[in-house]
């Protein structure tokens, strides 16, 4: 009966696994929650860019830039974990382990604090309250994103700026492709005399008063 408990018991390993599939259950349904934050960050972008307010749309796009290596980041993270867990010398990297399914849990808890919509709306209000949480996110994205991050964010906003100037151009007005016609002032003086004599003409051919 030893023999039995010992045969099923847990190991440090088997729960590895357990944390590990959990969190990869989790980050599934964050990645599905996410993009409809994704989303509305970009279309707010869009609609800022319209505005002319692209300090803001700025803004909207390093926060989902941000979020977007979250995902990615945490995700790989966890497959390499994964990977440690299933390697015969696990204790040798159960330390590692360890502490890369504790940081795997704080990741997932900072991710799902950044699924309300309402934030995102806020990156778009001009009250004091929504102006200082602004001001806040700049300055944390500022700490938190790499320069290549950052680029990738410029060259964003710079094609949506060019969609934008495209769109306006679609909807202007179109410029006749062909000269108007230009009327000289010999012929204008022939049409305006021509005119003058079917007037007299006009005038004479009415009846005389008794």
């Amino acid at each position: 009966m030893g023999a039995s408990q010992s045969k099923h018991r847990i190991t440090v390993q088997d729960k590895a696994i357990l944390d590990m599939k959990v969190q990869r259950d989790k980050l599934k349904q964050y990645q599905k929650r996410v993009q409809v934050v994704l989303d509305r960050e970009d279309a707010l972008a869009r609609e800022l860019l319209k505005k002319g307010d692209k300090r803001r749309a700025l803004l909207a796009l390093r926060r989902r830039k941000y979020q977007e290596q979250m995902i990615a980041t945490t995700d790989s993270q966890l497959l390499n974990l994964q990977q440690l867990v299933e390697t015969i010398e696990f204790s040798l990297v159960q330390k590692d382990v360890l502490f890369g399914l504790e940081q795997g849990n704080q990741v997932l808890t900072k991710l799902n604090q950044e699924m309300r919509i309402e934030d995102v709306e806020r990156l778009a209000d001009d009250t004091a309250e929504a102006i200082a949480y602004q001001n806040e996110i700049s300055e944390l994205l500022k700490t938190q994103m790499s320069a290549e991050d950052e680029e990738a964010v410029l060259m964003e906003l710079d094609e949506l700026e060019r969609q934008e100037s495209d769109r306006l151009q679609i909807n202007m007005p179109q410029v006749p492709d062909h000269p108007l016609p230009v009327q000289h002032p010999v012929e204008a003086d022939a049409q305006q005399d021509d005119e003058e004599k079917e007037d007299e003409l006009s005038l004479n051919k009415q009846p005389m008063l008794a």
